[in-house]
């Protein structure tokens, strides 16, 4: 998985570029979107705003995206990434490459207080005595993880190496080590996610931060001003295909524009509000879901730039106006109180 854009206050930093999209190493041959998903290109509404909490910062949100049905669907009618690993994998089938040190010492902690019962991986990601093995696994993917080519290594441990050097989740049985199987008595889906849940935490405090943030995409621009002066402007928009970098194009199927991911009971800024919240700070982010709001509230049945796939709403008929019956505002005098014309003297 590709990495995630870094926290809040690495934004602080002022970054002089937006970050390179990260090669997957996955085959580059191009093929056609599959027919249950919408094209990539297409209209969207954009809002920018001044950052309340820097002045040095302009945020610029999709509000098409933000204002969205998208859910996640995982073991909900999931194809994954990979083919054949929906129901197993969903999109954790590469692993997940930590943003920075900080990162990954964090989901050290929080896995430290995974246990046999939530975890299925439990045996190859810790020692003799059940404490995290943080060191790279040993070369070669499966049971035995991945990690320096040539180089001895545990047989165990949570960490591997990508072709680049780069630390990520190690694989077991071709996905992230931290993925529990369909029939797993704790449940399917990512142990770091259910401790949250156990523990009454937001999953975002336990998992890496490219598995939290997706399906946001944060981005960082500097914009020069004809004035001389400049900003930084922080784009949250929708993190599609093209956001995992080449490989993007070939993952078996994404969901952000599926529409059978867009059936959400609730718009993405208020399902990932404390996602967006830990993005953006609290302050930004009551100002988009302020607009947000608005772009909902006043929408009617002529939404401008929505999203493809979302599901078609349809014009209820008991609101239409009946045109014979439409009338100019200007004639809304009441004739008892008409003025009398004038009579010629």
């Amino acid at each position: 998985m590709a990495p995630a854009e870094t926290s809040k206050k690495k934004a602080k930093a002022k970054p002089e570029a937006s970050p390179a999209p990260v090669d997957l190493a996955m085959p580059t041959l191009r093929r056609e979107i599959p027919r249950d998903e919408v094209p990539l290109d297409f209209p969207r509404a954009w809002v920018e705003f001044a950052d309340p909490a820097d002045e040095e910062q302009v945020f610029r949100c999709d509000l098409t995206w933000l204002t969205s049905r998208w859910s996640c669907v995982f073991g909900q009618g999931c194809h994954g990434i990979r083919e054949g690993r929906g129901e197993s994998d969903g999109c954790c089938t590469l692993g997940a490459h930590y943003s920075d040190e900080d990162d990954e010492k964090r989901v050290v902690g929080h896995a430290a207080r995974l246990t046999p019962e939530l975890w299925e991986n439990f045996a190859e990601g810790t020692d003799a005595k059940g404490r995290i093995i943080s060191d790279v696994a040993t070369s070669g993917e499966g049971t035995s993880g991945n990690g320096t080519p040539g180089k001895a290594a545990p047989a165990r441990g949570i960490t591997m190496l990508d072709e680049d050097g780069d630390r990520q989740t190690r694989r077991v049985n071709g996905a992230c080590i931290f993925v529990n199987s369909p029939g797993f008595a704790g449940g399917a889906g990512c142990a770091l996610h259910a401790l949250a849940l156990k523990e009454g935490r937001e999953p975002l405090e336990t998992k890496p931060d490219v598995c939290w943030q997706l399906p946001i995409r944060r981005t960082y621009d500097w914009i020069d001003r004809p004035d001389d002066t400049r900003y930084l402007q922080v784009s949250i928009g929708e993190y599609d295909r093209r956001g995992w970098g080449p490989g993007g194009h070939d993952l078996h199927w994404w969901c952000t524009g599926a529409p059978a991911a867009h059936q959400g009971a609730e718009p993405v800024y208020v399902s990932y509000r404390p996602e967006l919240t830990e993005l953006m700070g609290k302050a930004a982010y009551d100002v988009l879901a302020r607009l947000c709001e608005e772009r909902i509230a006043t929408k009617g049945d002529r939404k401008v730039a929505p999203h493809p796939a979302d599901p078609a709403k349809k014009a209820d008929p008991a609101k239409k106006t009946n045109p014979a019956k439409k009338t100019n505002p200007a004639d809304k005098t009441d004739p008892a109180k008409k003025p009398k014309a004038h009579k010629k003297s």
